[in-house]
């Protein structure tokens, strides 16, 4: 069965704890603590697998734990790391936070491999607190926590094209003209039930991927029928070809069913609805050849965008097909090849939290940021968007850095510094 959406539940090891123990053997009646360091526990990590297309493995299995550290052990031995788990997903799967839904990582382009949760760092044995006046401690660090998160898998197809319209207008059977797909096709009132992913292969080379969006229908961006299922898996799409049954052999108005779906397309994301668009009239070969540009010319006119041409085609007959193909291909040219990517949102502050920061002021009266957490932070967040940059300011409040710039004496409008990025501070 096609599974495009599941929540699961994933948690890294803990930390091994340190030990406490002495060397004991004869003739040595004071060795000293040799209590080993406990493992790192496992990381969760997560994987593209070219040979899935759907998250159905999901369905069975919701509880996805590393391995924990082992303890260390006597004459300093040092307790095993945890197994990191490492989870198979297919290309296009957007990992989200569950409660609120915020992107941890899209593991598409050239993410394919990213760790998710760190496991705990194992704490250190008894030998490690030994010193001048206490030269037998009985105690060892305990390991660090494990860390949990539940998170939403969402399967988002990667394709450049998305093909979308009403059921039963044809486009199970202009993919499997044009693509290597095989959808199941018959004329059905109700709609194909998973998406389908094809190739088209042009003459030239400058072939393009192209998925069969299921029929969407009205109230699909609230969640009607399977409408919303349905819909993110157009979200990567760069253009959309809208089918339309333009000689009404179903007794659909295609000037109706455009605006329907277009309508459906902005109330679930405006952006999408803003994509490039060329509409496809299909069963054009039902209508005589001498009516069809005069009809044609009344649909061209009722539209009324300039800006969307419109193709007759007749998916059964191929007729039309190849000037659609051709004029899809130039507009995929005209937008490059640069893919959408989801940006991460969440992340979670113990990944920083161990790392060292300093604030200090410069020479020219500049303020400093810098060290490891501020390093790792900036590597992490795009301080270009709007959300990277929110992530951001709620970082140096969270860590305590805004306390101390303002303890050091910062005022509005002086310059803060961190690692070759400059900003002006407004409390």
């Amino acid at each position: 069965m096609f599974a495009d959406h599941v929540k699961i539940y994933i948690r890294s090891g803990k930390g091994g704890d340190g030990h406490v123990s002495f060397r004991r053997e004869l003739f040595v009646p004071a060795g000293g603590p040799d209590g080993g360091d406990g493992g790192k526990g496992g990381d969760v990590i997560f994987e593209v697998d070219e040979g899935l297309n759907t998250l159905s493995d999901f369905r069975h299995m919701r509880k996805y734990c590393a391995r924990d550290g082992e303890e260390g052990g006597k004459r300093n031995c040092h307790g095993s790391d945890g197994e990191d788990l490492v989870i198979k997903v297919p290309e296009g799967t957007v990992i989200r936070e569950a409660e609120t839904g915020l992107v941890i990582a899209d593991m598409s382009g050239e993410n394919r491999r990213q760790i998710i949760l760190k496991g705990g760092r194992g704490g250190k044995g008894n030998q490690h607190y030994a010193t001048a006046t206490m030269q037998a401690p009985k105690y060892a660090q305990p390991g660090q926590p494990c860390r949990e998160l539940t998170v939403t898998l969402e399967l988002k197809m990667i394709a450049d094209v998305g093909l979308v319209g009403f059921p039963n207008v044809g486009k199970s059977t202009f993919l499997s003209r044009v693509t290597n797909a095989r959808p199941k096709i018959a004329n059905y009132h109700f709609t194909t039930l998973s998406p389908n992913l094809g190739v088209v292969d042009l003459p030239d080379g400058r072939g393009f991927v192209i998925a069969d969006i299921p029929g969407i229908i009205e109230g699909a961006s609230e969640g009607v029928g399977l409408g919303l299922d349905f819909l993110r898996h157009i979200e990567r799409t760069r253009v959309i070809i809208h089918m339309v049954d333009g000689a009404g052999v179903e007794g659909r108005d295609p000037v109706e069913d455009i605006a329907k779906i277009n309508a459906e397309l902005e109330a679930y994301n405006k952006e999408l609805a803003s994509r490039p668009q060329v509409i496809a009239a299909n069963k054009m070969d039902t209508i005589p050849e001498g009516e069809q540009e005069v009809y044609m010319d009344l649909l061209r006119e009722a539209f009324g965008d300039p800006d969307i041409p419109i193709f007759p085609i007749s998916a059964v007959s191929g007729k039309g097909v190849k000037e659609l193909l051709y004029h899809v291909r130039g507009m995929l040219d005209e937008l490059g090849e640069e893919k959408i990517v989801f940006e991460r949102e969440y992340y979670p502050q113990e990944e920083f939290a161990e790392e060292p920061y300093s604030v200090s002021r410069a020479d020219d009266g500049a303020f400093l940021v810098e060290g490891p957490r501020i390093e790792r932070m900036l590597g992490y967040t795009n301080l270009d968007s709007e959300k990277g940059f929110d992530f951001f300011q709620k970082f140096l409040k969270e860590n305590g850095i805004l306390k101390e710039l303002e303890e050091l004496g910062i005022q509005d409008g002086d310059t803060v510094r961190l690692y070759g990025l400059e900003f002006e501070y407004w409390k």
